[in-house]
């Protein structure tokens, strides 16, 4: 049955597509942080890269080796593919509809490249990276990394006529092949123009959506492309309307409210804790990687 508790939306950040922000010739657009909205707690970073196509012989990904404490990567391969390296001795090669999910936790050192195949015959290319902040007691938590085609990600049917695919949290009676530290559920969707879908999500918690394709309407409101939307709290549902085909990351997370102190790759809660980082760091207690 439907329920009579709908969240509404409180801004569609900022009115305007995600700021480019391109990386060499790679088309990037950052939608979090921005002006508008620092952070939607626990969700604090994302880039959109692509979509685009890479010619033969082309240099691929730009991402050598550097590091990380204190939060965990989501990376989502919407075309292409992407390598993986890592110090806890992780390889992987992911291809379209995959996902990485990878916990740096009390530090890592990663790499995130083409692979050879890719640098050799190029194609399209369009990949989605989010930052999911962890709380004190877990940002020293031991690093670890799971890479899973799209084959390992259940893709479940929507009542309305669209997909969910489910990479964390549980759908009905269906978890997710990553059972995340902090309970965060996350997905991508694809609907169809015309479907309509109401999606769960228990009060208190806080939504992650971000519109990659198409158009749509949220609680009413139009999104178009690019754009990230913030909903209020309450309620125990998301109307999600298409109006043309679209494809959504939809996620969702406890609140986490405690002090954010980050500096480049790394996300604390205090200045004296990123030094502390940047100097393990320096030190070589995060490991090595070679580039």
């Amino acid at each position: 049955m439907p329920s009579d508790t709908t969240r509404s939306v409180r801004r569609v950040v900022a009115q305007h597509p995600a700021k480019r922000d391109d990386i060499g010739d790679l088309v990037t657009r950052r939608p979090l942080p921005g002006p508008q909205l620092e952070q939607l707690d626990p969700f604090l970073f994302l880039n959109h890269h692509g979509p685009q196509r890479y010619p033969a012989n082309n240099k691929g990904l730009p991402f050598g080796p550097h590091p990380h404490r204190g939060f965990e990567t989501v990376t989502f391969i919407l075309q292409g593919s992407l390598a993986h390296a890592d110090s806890t001795r992780h390889q992987s090669v992911i291809h379209a509809g995959g996902v990485q999910w990878m916990t740096a936790g009390s530090g890592i050192v990663h790499a995130e490249i083409s692979p050879p195949e890719f640098l050799r015959d190029g194609g399209p290319l369009e990949i989605l990276q989010l930052w999911v902040n962890l709380p004190a007691r877990l940002k020293m938590t031991e690093p670890r990394y799971t890479g899973l085609q799209q084959e390992s990600i259940p893709a479940i049917a929507l009542p309305g006529g669209g997909e969910l695919n489910l990479i964390a949290g549980q759908w009905q009676e269906q978890a997710g092949p990553i059972e995340s530290l902090t309970d965060v559920f996350m997905s991508t969707l694809r609907l169809p123009a015309g479907s309509s879908e109401q999606l769960p999500v228990a009060p208190g918690r806080q939504v992650f959506l971000y519109v990659v394709a198409g158009d749509v309407e949220v609680g009413g409101e139009p999104v178009q492309p690019h754009h990230l939307v913030d909903v209020d709290r309450d309620g125990d549902s998301l109307v999600i309307e298409a109006s043309s085909d679209a494809r959504l990351l939809f996620g969702h997370g406890e609140v986490i409210d405690e002090p954010v102190y980050s500096h480049g790759p790394f996300v604390m809660n205090t200045r004296e804790e990123i030094v502390q980082a940047v100097e393990d760091y320096q030190n070589g207690r995060f490991g090595g990687l070679d580039a």
